[in-house]
C-alpha cells in the first residue's frame, strides 16, 4: 500500500485527487495539507492533517505526493517537495512557465524521483472516442479538428477568486492546458500557432477565453474556450475525407466526482445514449449518420498507472516532457495573440531526460 499526501484541498484536492487516490487499489490517502480547515477530515476520518508543507514533508511514512495548490505557486511547492527527494504529482498546469516545467525536469532528474502531470482528460470518455474513431480511420483523411469547451460563467466568482488572477494564467493555462495536452496527444508537434486571447467579461482581470489554431502539414487544428456561450457548442467536431463526427457535451466524471469521496458506481464513466456522438459518413454519394457508442472514461486509470510507474513496473502516463511541451505551445499562443501573427514553433529547446 502506497501512501500518499495531498498538498492542498480546495477545488483540485478535493473533488479530483481526494476521491481518485482512494478508489484506486494499491493507493491510501493518507495525509491532507490544510491551512487553517479540517474539511478533508471530515471527508475522510483517519486522515492525518497537516498545516504546512514542512510538517508534512517531515513525514518519513508518505510515499507519493500530490500538488494540488492554486496554479501559481505549483512551482514553489513542486520544488521542495523534489528537493526532499519524494515523487510527486503536479495538478495542472505544472507551472505557470515552461522554463519552470524545464527546471521542475532538472530537479527530478538530479534527485532520480518521480515527477507525474496531472492530465485527467486524457481519460474523458469523449476523448478516448475521438482517439479510437482517428485510430479506426473512420473518417478518412482528417482536414480539420475542432475542440472546444464553452461555458457560462457571466457573474463574477464569489469563491476561488486566484483564478481571477492573471498571474494563475487565466482560462489559457486552466482549459488551455486540457485541450492542448489533448491535441499533442493525438497529432504531435505542430509547426506554427495563432491564436487570441480573449477578456470578454468586463469584470474579468485574467483572460477569460482563447482561439488557438496550429497548423500541421495538410490540416489544422483549432482550439477554444470561453466563459460566454449558452448554449455551449460542440465539445468536439473533426472534418475528414469520408465524413464528420460532431460530440457535444462534457465527459460526466468531474459532476459525479463533485458528489463522492470514493468511486463505487460500477457503471462509472459511461455516457448516457442521449450523450453520444454521431457520425456522418457519406457512402455512395448519400450520408448515413449513426451515433457512436463511446469508450468510458475512467480517471482512476491516470493514478493506477502512476502506481505501477512508482513501483517500477510501467512507464508514466504522462511525461514531464509532455507538460513542457503544451506550457511551450501555449506560450507561442500568447506571443501569437500579442503580435498578431502566426508564430513558427521551434522545438528545439525541449529539454532531455536521462535515459
Amino acid at each position: 500500500m502506497l501512501r500518499v499526501g495531498l498538498v492542498g484541498f480546495g477545488m483540485a484536492g478535493r473533488v479530483f485527487h481526494g476521491p481518485l487516490v482512494s478508489s484506486v487499489e494499491g493507493l491510501e490517502l493518507a495525509a491532507v495539507m490544510e491551512r487553517s480547515s479540517d474539511h478533508a477530515a471530515e471527508r475522510y476520518p483517519g486522515v492525518t492533517i497537516y498545516r504546512s508543507l514542512g510538517e508534512m514533508l517531515a513525514d518519513s511514512s508518505l510515499d507519493l505526493f500530490v500538488v494540488a495548490t492554486p496554479s501559481g505557486t505549483h512551482f514553489e511547492v513542486a520544488s521542495r517537495i523534489l528537493r526532499a527527494r519524494k515523487p510527486l504529482v503536479v495538478d495542472k498546469p505544472v507551472a505557470v512557465a515552461s522554463a519552470q516545467i524545464a527546471e521542475l525536469i532538472r530537479l527530478a532528474e538530479e534527485n532520480r524521483v518521480l515527477l507525474a502531470p496531472f492530465q485527467n482528460r486524457r481519460w474523458d470518455s469523449d476523448f478516448l472516442t475521438v482517439q479510437k474513431l482517428l485510430r479506426e480511420g473512420s473518417l478518412g483523411r482528417v482536414v480539420h479538428f475542432e475542440s472546444r469547451f464553452d461555458r457560462w460563467r457571466s457573474v463574477a466568482p464569489t469563491n476561488r477568486l486566484w483564478k481571477e488572477d492573471p498571474a494563475h494564467g487565466g482560462v489559457l493555462l486552466d482549459l488551455g492546458t486540457h485541450i492542448a495536452d489533448q491535441a499533442l496527444a493525438l497529432f504531435g508537434k505542430p509547426q506554427a500557432v495563432s491564436a487570441d486571447l480573449l477578456h470578454e467579461r468586463e469584470w474579468a482581470r485574467a483572460n477569460d477565453g482563447f482561439e488557438i489554431r496550429l497548423r500541421y502539414p495538410g490540416f489544422r487544428v483549432g482550439l477554444s474556450a470561453n466563459s460566454l456561450s449558452l448554449p455551449a457548442g460542440a465539445r468536439f467536431h473533426l472534418r475528414g475525407s469520408k465524413g464528420n463526427y460532431w460530440k457535444y457535451g462534457v465527459d460526466p466524471q468531474e459532476a459525479a466526482l463533485n458528489r463522492v469521496t470514493r468511486i463505487q458506481d460500477p457503471a462509472w464513466g459511461r455516457e448516457p445514449q442521449s450523450d453520444w456522438g454521431n457520425l456522418h459518413v457519406d457512402i455512395s454519394g448519400g450520408t448515413v449518420t449513426r451515433p457512436v457508442e463511446p469508450v468510458s472514461g475512467d480517471y482512476r486509470l491516470y493514478y493506477a498507472a502512476v502506481r505501477d510507474a512508482l513501483l517500477g513496473k510501467a512507464p508514466l502516463p504522462v511525461t514531464p516532457v509532455e507538460a513542457w511541451r503544451t506550457a511551450r505551445l501555449l506560450e507561442w499562443a500568447v506571443e501569437s495573440s500579442e503580435s498578431r501573427r502566426e508564430i513558427a514553433c521551434d522545438w528545439s529547446s525541449e529539454p532531455e531526460i536521462a535515459r
